[in-house]
Protein backbone atom coordinates (compact mmCIF):
# COMPACT_ATOMS: atom_id res chain seq x y z
CA UNK A 1 0.00 0.00 0.00
CA UNK A 2 1.29 3.30 -1.01
CA UNK A 3 2.70 5.65 1.82
CA UNK A 4 0.62 9.10 1.05
CA UNK A 5 0.74 11.73 3.87
CA UNK A 6 -1.75 14.35 4.96
CA UNK A 7 -0.75 16.64 2.54
CA UNK A 8 -1.52 14.27 -0.22
CA UNK A 9 2.02 13.55 -1.33
CA UNK A 10 3.10 9.82 -2.20
CA UNK A 11 6.34 8.92 -0.40
CA UNK A 12 8.46 7.63 -3.38
CA UNK A 13 12.68 7.54 -3.98
CA UNK A 14 13.89 8.62 -7.25
CA UNK A 15 17.23 6.60 -8.60
CA UNK A 16 19.96 8.26 -9.95
CA UNK A 17 22.36 5.74 -11.52
CA UNK A 18 26.02 5.97 -12.97
CA UNK A 19 28.59 4.16 -14.74
CA UNK A 20 32.20 4.33 -14.48
CA UNK A 21 32.38 7.02 -17.07
CA UNK A 22 29.83 9.19 -14.67
CA UNK A 23 27.02 9.15 -17.47
CA UNK A 24 23.69 8.31 -16.14
CA UNK A 25 20.92 5.35 -16.97
CA UNK A 26 17.76 7.14 -18.40
CA UNK A 27 15.08 4.56 -18.82
CA UNK A 28 12.11 4.88 -21.66
CA UNK A 29 8.99 4.29 -20.20
CA UNK A 30 7.09 1.71 -21.32
CA UNK A 31 4.70 1.95 -24.75
CA UNK A 32 5.29 5.83 -24.09
CA UNK A 33 8.34 8.15 -25.58
CA UNK A 34 9.13 9.69 -22.38
CA UNK A 35 12.27 9.18 -20.88
CA UNK A 36 12.89 9.19 -16.62
CA UNK A 37 15.30 8.00 -13.81
CA UNK A 38 13.87 5.12 -12.35
CA UNK A 39 11.65 5.37 -9.48
CA UNK A 40 8.93 3.81 -7.47
CA UNK A 41 6.33 4.63 -4.28
CA UNK A 42 7.40 3.50 -0.81
CA UNK A 43 5.21 1.42 1.11
CA UNK A 44 3.94 1.65 4.29
CA UNK A 45 6.78 0.88 6.86
CA UNK A 46 9.12 0.58 4.14
CA UNK A 47 12.23 2.67 4.60
CA UNK A 48 13.97 4.62 1.73
CA UNK A 49 16.54 2.53 1.24
CA UNK A 50 14.74 -0.42 1.20
CA UNK A 51 12.27 1.23 -1.39
CA UNK A 52 15.08 2.23 -3.63
CA UNK A 53 16.80 -1.37 -3.17
CA UNK A 54 13.34 -2.90 -4.18
CA UNK A 55 12.63 -0.54 -7.03
CA UNK A 56 16.13 -0.73 -8.57
CA UNK A 57 15.41 -4.56 -8.58
CA UNK A 58 12.15 -4.76 -10.05
CA UNK A 59 12.84 -1.60 -12.62
CA UNK A 60 16.04 -2.29 -14.06
CA UNK A 61 17.16 -5.57 -12.39
CA UNK A 62 19.96 -4.63 -10.20
CA UNK A 63 20.28 -6.01 -6.89
CA UNK A 64 22.16 -4.22 -3.98
CA UNK A 65 26.18 -6.09 -5.00
CA UNK A 66 25.92 -4.26 -7.98
CA UNK A 67 25.97 -0.87 -6.88
CA UNK A 68 27.57 1.47 -4.76
CA UNK A 69 25.52 3.77 -2.74
CA UNK A 70 27.39 7.31 -3.18
CA UNK A 71 24.74 9.56 -1.47
CA UNK A 72 21.20 10.58 -0.88
CA UNK A 73 19.32 13.69 -0.81
CA UNK A 74 18.86 15.27 2.96
CA UNK A 75 15.45 15.69 2.76
CA UNK A 76 12.23 14.83 0.44
CA UNK A 77 12.01 16.98 -2.67
CA UNK A 78 8.52 17.60 -3.79
CA UNK A 79 6.34 18.02 -7.00
CA UNK A 80 2.74 18.14 -7.36
CA UNK A 81 0.78 16.64 -10.24
CA UNK A 82 -0.76 18.87 -12.61
CA UNK A 83 -4.44 19.03 -12.08
CA UNK A 84 -5.64 16.73 -15.11
CA UNK A 85 -3.04 14.08 -13.23
CA UNK A 86 -4.81 14.12 -10.26
CA UNK A 87 -7.04 11.04 -9.45
CA UNK A 88 -9.90 12.67 -7.54
CA UNK A 89 -11.76 9.23 -7.35
CA UNK A 90 -9.15 7.81 -5.26
CA UNK A 91 -8.88 7.94 -1.75
CA UNK A 92 -7.06 9.16 -0.29
CA UNK A 93 -6.38 12.34 -2.78
CA UNK A 94 -2.66 12.28 -3.78
CA UNK A 95 -1.57 15.56 -5.46
CA UNK A 96 2.24 15.01 -5.85
CA UNK A 97 5.44 12.84 -4.80
CA UNK A 98 7.78 13.57 -1.97
CA UNK A 99 11.11 11.42 -3.12
CA UNK A 100 14.41 10.90 -1.71
CA UNK A 101 16.81 10.67 -4.24
CA UNK A 102 19.72 7.76 -4.13
CA UNK A 103 22.77 8.17 -6.21
CA UNK A 104 24.10 5.11 -7.03
CA UNK A 105 27.40 3.77 -9.53
CA UNK A 106 26.68 0.46 -11.25
CA UNK A 107 30.22 -1.34 -10.13
CA UNK A 108 28.88 -4.82 -12.08
CA UNK A 109 29.06 -4.74 -15.78
CA UNK A 110 25.97 -3.58 -17.45
CA UNK A 111 24.87 -6.00 -19.16
CA UNK A 112 23.36 -7.17 -15.59
CA UNK A 113 20.65 -4.19 -16.23
CA UNK A 114 17.35 -6.29 -17.14
CA UNK A 115 14.23 -4.27 -18.14
CA UNK A 116 11.96 -7.68 -17.67
CA UNK A 117 11.80 -8.32 -13.98
CA UNK A 118 8.31 -7.87 -13.76
CA UNK A 119 5.62 -8.56 -15.26
CA UNK A 120 4.50 -4.70 -16.02
CA UNK A 121 7.96 -3.68 -16.60
CA UNK A 122 8.25 0.04 -16.20
CA UNK A 123 10.75 0.65 -18.76
CA UNK A 124 10.76 -1.03 -22.72
CA UNK A 125 14.99 1.09 -23.44
CA UNK A 126 17.56 2.43 -21.53
CA UNK A 127 20.40 4.53 -22.76
CA UNK A 128 23.49 6.23 -20.87
CA UNK A 129 23.23 10.48 -21.31
CA UNK A 130 25.44 13.27 -20.02
CA UNK A 131 24.91 14.33 -16.53
CA UNK A 132 22.41 17.21 -17.36
CA UNK A 133 20.52 15.67 -19.90
CA UNK A 134 17.82 14.12 -17.74
CA UNK A 135 16.02 17.15 -16.90
CA UNK A 136 15.92 17.77 -20.62
CA UNK A 137 14.03 14.54 -21.30
CA UNK A 138 11.92 13.94 -18.36
CA UNK A 139 8.17 15.48 -18.45
CA UNK A 140 7.97 18.92 -17.55
CA UNK A 141 6.23 18.83 -14.44
CA UNK A 142 8.79 17.15 -12.98
CA UNK A 143 12.03 18.88 -14.41
CA UNK A 144 12.30 21.32 -11.46
CA UNK A 145 12.90 18.02 -9.13
CA UNK A 146 15.18 16.72 -11.20
CA UNK A 147 17.34 20.20 -11.30
CA UNK A 148 17.11 19.95 -7.76
CA UNK A 149 18.31 16.28 -7.21
CA UNK A 150 21.13 16.75 -9.75
CA UNK A 151 22.31 19.31 -7.67
CA UNK A 152 22.25 18.28 -4.52
CA UNK A 153 23.59 15.14 -5.24
CA UNK A 154 26.68 15.83 -7.92
CA UNK A 155 28.87 16.88 -5.87
CA UNK A 156 29.20 13.03 -4.57
CA UNK A 157 30.31 12.22 -8.26
CA UNK A 158 32.10 15.63 -9.16
CA UNK A 159 34.15 16.96 -6.01
CA UNK A 160 36.35 18.97 -7.92
CA UNK A 161 33.15 20.77 -9.81
CA UNK A 162 29.84 20.03 -11.42
CA UNK A 163 30.04 19.87 -15.26
CA UNK A 164 29.10 22.88 -16.85
CA UNK A 165 25.43 23.57 -17.69
CA UNK A 166 24.54 23.03 -21.30
CA UNK A 167 23.40 25.73 -23.77
CA UNK A 168 19.72 24.98 -23.06
CA UNK A 169 19.78 25.28 -19.35
CA UNK A 170 16.87 28.32 -18.31
CA UNK A 171 18.54 30.63 -16.28
CA UNK A 172 15.70 30.65 -13.41
CA UNK A 173 16.69 26.94 -13.08
CA UNK A 174 19.60 28.35 -10.85
CA UNK A 175 18.09 30.76 -9.21
CA UNK A 176 15.58 28.04 -7.88
CA UNK A 177 14.22 29.58 -4.25
CA UNK A 178 14.22 25.77 -2.58
CA UNK A 179 18.10 25.44 -2.85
Amino acid sequence: MDDIDSDGFRANVGIILCNGDDSLLLGGRARQSGWQFPQGGVLVDESAEDAMFRELEEEIGLKAEDVEVLGATKDWLRYELPERFVRRNVQPLCIGQKQRWFLLRLVGDESRVRLDSTDMPEFDRWRWVEYWRPVKEVIYFKREVYVRALKELGPFLFPDGMPPRPKWWPQEWDLHPHE
